[in-house]
């Protein structure tokens, strides 16, 4: 394949664009600047954009530790947000696969496959997420049955789902749920007359938060884990 119509794939970009980008001299093949872009490059080639590698195909699936005082949308007037930590060359063609609140930290997956994500996100689709709780007040055991049977929330109709709680501590806990509610968790702990302190999320589905990624740090996900939604 020609450069130049890798570079428009890949970027989403005219040839025209694309060839302003190589007069420029900011893309590199295997290492070297290359100007051409009628050079012929192959799935072995390394092709890179300001230093940022390229791929032609593929939709992009990732994992982030987003860590707090960040929000999950492209633009916010208070608030840094989650595509500022993305090292990627169009991180505007991403999208959140279910939000977390700002100070809400832990896993969050990012992608630009619309239908993937609405497996995620969607109420007809039962997608369970795992989250760690930290309170004000310590946790009643009386919790774990209320939190089974479903809770009444400020402005809702129906009770929850049904969710596991799994007590930690005095004011530490695990719980499960299977539905994204407008903050949800917080609002279950409200209605038992509990405050949450702290949130971070664990677990979507049968996808875990990396241990080896620190706070800001994202990798991604492997084809294990993009199948399992």
């Amino acid at each position: 394949m020609r450069l130049d119509k890798f570079l428009s794939t890949a970027l989403g970009i005219t040839r025209k664009e694309a060839g302003k980008l190589l007069k420029e001299k900011r893309i590199e093949v295997n290492e070297a600047v290359v100007k051409n872009g009628a050079l012929k490059v192959t799935p072995d080639c390394e092709v890179t954009f300001d230093d940022h590698p390229l791929q032609m195909t593929g939709p992009k699936y990732l994992m982030l530790n987003k860590p707090q005082g960040y929000v999950c949308s492209h633009v916010d007037d208070f608030n840094p947000t989650v595509y500022v930590l993305l090292d990627e060359v169009s991180p505007e063609k991403l999208h959140v696969a279910g939000r977390l609140d700002a100070d809400t930290t832990g896993l969050v997956l990012l992608t630009d496959d619309g239908q993937w994500s609405h497996r995620i996100t969607s109420p007809r689709h039962v997608c369970e997420k795992v989250y760690y709780v930290e309170t004000a007040d310590p946790i009643p055991e009386s919790a774990i049955a209320a939190f089974a049977e479903g809770v009444q929330l400020r402005g809702e109709k129906e009770l929850t789902r049904p969710a596991k709680l799994e007590i930690l501590g005095e004011r530490e806990a695990m719980i499960t749920i299977s539905e994204g509610k407008y903050h949800q968790v917080k609002r279950m702990f409200a209605a038992i007359g509990n405050k949450v302190e702290a949130l971070h999320r664990e677990q979507v589905g049968a996808v875990v938060l990396d241990e080896t990624l620190e706070p800001g740090e994202y990798r991604p996900l492997t084809e294990e884990e993009v199948a399992s939604f």
